[in-house]
């Protein structure tokens, strides 16, 4: 069945407040929820962490006060939604716990885009950036192990692997190799559109977080993994961010904004299994529409465009978290040895690659390689969970 978010109308903006017992969600159980459940609900606390920074900065940019205010009526509503979304997440979970399914949600939502993205050059980005994310899933998973003394299988429930990517130690690069080029805005696919502004808001979600939890432990080789990988996510950021074409208006990257959210918010109505937390995304979904509407209106008074011209006629098929395990495979085969030599991608080690590398990490081992070599030495062994067979890169056979 269709659905076209310009043709329906949501809740009225003036009846979108909620209380504070409206406010108070119960929050998943950890132990017995659907870890896809965990997913949709971090995957879409970074879309309305982006949505607001977006509005704040736009607002910054407006000249006109009335503007400024229909801005800030909406943002608001944005800033509850945010508050419900993230309060979902139960507070008995650890600062890993809650890193390991972020980095989850990296593994699964970039690999599902890159199979349904429909530009090479846009999926090969993904392609690229999933192998890292990868990584981190698996040097994390060693790290809970070593901190926490138990396995990350519990949080993954067997539907993602964890185990070697491309090695972290191989992701810091010049910044010049860090930018991508970007979509032409008028002949790329909305779909596409969507893609880049879903992943760029995960991966800047989990920068965030990194920043401000990292330095929380008390454990040295956990504060120097964190700040490594950290520093990674930020790289991932510029990555992704510099695939936006930024010809696009305010305005058209605001109506972008609220029609993802009518995207996302659909999908994951459709295939949620929690019933509390599918009536979340049924009432939020009717209040993002409204606020698509509301932006729509702001580009034809300012731009002087219709909205149609740049979005879908329909929503595409719902996004979906599901299992990708043979296509990490493939991926793992191919595109370990992997790095970016301007806006592309290389076999070989380059002069900036190579003064990078001695650059930071200063003749020593980083702490991603050293958290292995402790966890080696604290079980005899690494933390794996290679639920199809071995590894497919035969340097990291197990």
């Amino acid at each position: 069945m269709t659905f076209n978010p310009l043709e329906q109308r949501g809740i009225p903006l003036d009846r979108q407040l909620r209380n504070w017992r409206e406010l108070n969600v119960k929050p998943i159980d950890p132990d017995h929820c659907d870890p896809y459940t965990r997913c949709r609900i971090i995957t879409m606390n970074g879309i309305e962490v982006e949505a607001i920074l977006f509005s704040h900065n736009l607002a910054r940019n407006t000249v006109d006060p009335d503007i400024k205010r229909q801005l800030a009526r909406t943002r608001y509503i944005e800033a509850q939604q945010q508050k419900v979304v993230n309060w979902l997440l139960p507070g008995v979970s650890s600062v890993l716990e809650t890193t390991i399914a972020y980095e989850q949600v990296a593994v699964d939502l970039t690999s599902w885009v890159a199979r349904m993205e429909p530009d090479p050059y846009l999926r090969q980005a993904y392609q690229f950036g999933v192998l890292e994310d990868f990584d981190h899933l698996y040097r994390y998973a060693n790290l809970y192990e070593m901190i926490e003394h138990r396995k990350a299988e519990a949080i993954v429930d067997g539907l993602t692997e964890v185990m070697p990517g491309r090695p972290t130690k191989f992701h810091h690069r010049d910044a010049f190799d860090n930018v991508r080029d970007p979509y032409e805005k008028d002949g790329t696919d909305p779909l596409s559109k969507l893609h880049v502004l879903t992943i760029l808001s995960a991966e800047q979600q989990t920068m965030n977080f990194y920043m401000n939890t990292g330095p929380t432990y008390m454990e040295p080789i956990a504060r120097q993994l964190y700040q490594e990988i950290g520093l990674i996510e930020e790289e991932h950021v510029t990555h992704y961010e510099s695939l936006v074409d930024p010809g696009e208006t305010w305005w058209e990257q605001l109506v972008t904004h609220e029609y993802n959210e009518c995207y996302l918010y659909h999908s994951f109505m459709e295939q949620e299994s929690d019933p509390k937390v599918k009536a979340v995304w049924e009432l939020h979904l009717n209040m993002e529409l409204e606020h698509l509407h509301t932006a729509c209106d702001l580009m034809r008074q300012i731009d002087g465009k219709d909205p149609a011209e740049i979005l879908a006629p329909e929503l595409p098929n719902v996004l979906t978290f599901e299992p990708n395990k043979q296509y990490l495979r493939e991926l793992l085969d191919t595109q370990m040895d992997l790095t970016t030599l301007g806006a592309g991608y290389v076999r070989e080690a380059h002069e900036r690659f190579e003064k990078m590398q001695e650059q930071i990490h200063g003749g020593e081992e980083p702490p991603s390689e050293r958290v292995m070599a402790e966890h080696d030495a604290m079980f005899g062994r690494e933390y794996r969970v290679q639920t199809e067979g071995e590894h497919p890169d035969r340097r990291v056979k197990k």
